[in-house]
């Protein structure tokens, strides 16, 4: 198993992007990416990841961390997904059928000939940055939040907080999305993820938690010196590198 190749490929609201990882999950390759097209039936998004993989040498395996529920492989509901043009747009009803229970660790483990394991893309990231020891949380920032629960190293099962309200009406995904980061700038917005942090602090009871993300990095110095001693913020890159971990993190 010490020479097992991962193709990891991270699907987000904005883009899709993958390369191989060797066993210890180091970048083996160049990293590929596309935009995320829409609208995003199944196919389409197996067909983009297919197309990914083509630029890429052969992995022994697959992982694909996208946004949503994900049980044992099995889309549950994708928020972003669903849409006509992408995140904040407009709901389709088909796409909402279409990927209700649609088998994605199936139908990408068919198309790509390899072992496929699906999670949400935070589970991913966590994956990538957990020391195994202890109750660990990785809260996401891009176009919405991402979360996922790791107990001394397993992965728990999932909770989808961005769907949590907040307030105004808002979800966790509006409160503390890009869109939100964008309208505010990031002194207001770096405020919000220090509140979120604290509210979700006594839910949890976290040994330490993970600020990952694109946006992690525009949170501004002095929320950070506010935010708690038993958060951490980690690199972008964990989207990707977690995919050869997380293979070992996974409860039967």
């Amino acid at each position: 198993m010490t020479s097992t190749t991962t193709l990891s490929v991270d699907c987000g609201g904005g883009g899709i992007k993958a390369s191989v990882l060797d066993a210890e999950g180091t970048i083996v390759s160049r990293a590929v990416r596309t935009p995320t097209p829409y609208p995003l039936p199944p196919a389409k998004l197996v067909e983009t990841i297919a197309s990914l993989a083509d630029q890429l040498p052969t992995a022994d395996r697959v992982t694909v961390g996208m946004p949503g529920m994900i049980r044992h492989g099995v889309v549950v509901a994708t928020p972003h997904y669903i849409t006509r043009d992408g995140p904040r747009s407009r709901v389709l009803p088909e796409l909402v059928e279409a990927w209700a229970r649609f088998d994605m660790g199936g139908a990408v483990s068919q198309t790509l000939g390899a072992p496929t394991l699906v999670l949400n893309d935070a589970e991913v990231a966590g994956a990538g940055v957990v020391t195994g020891h202890g109750l660990e949380m990785i809260v996401t920032l891009g176009t919405g939040l991402g979360n996922a629960v790791f107990d001394n190293g397993l992965l728990a099962p999932h909770v989808e907080v961005s769907q949590g309200p907040v307030r105004w009406g808002l979800t966790y995904d509006d409160y503390i999305g890009e869109h939100e980061r964008l309208r505010l700038g990031d002194a207001h917005w770096s405020r919000r993820v220090r509140r979120v942090v604290d509210a979700l602090r006594p839910m949890y009871l976290w040994d330490r938690l993970y600020l990952g993300g694109g946006n992690s990095r525009r949170i501004t110095a002095a929320q950070l010196g506010k935010i708690g001693e038993d958060v951490v913020i980690v690199p972008n890159e964990a989207g990707m590198t977690g995919g050869a971990r997380c293979w070992a993190m996974v409860r039967p």
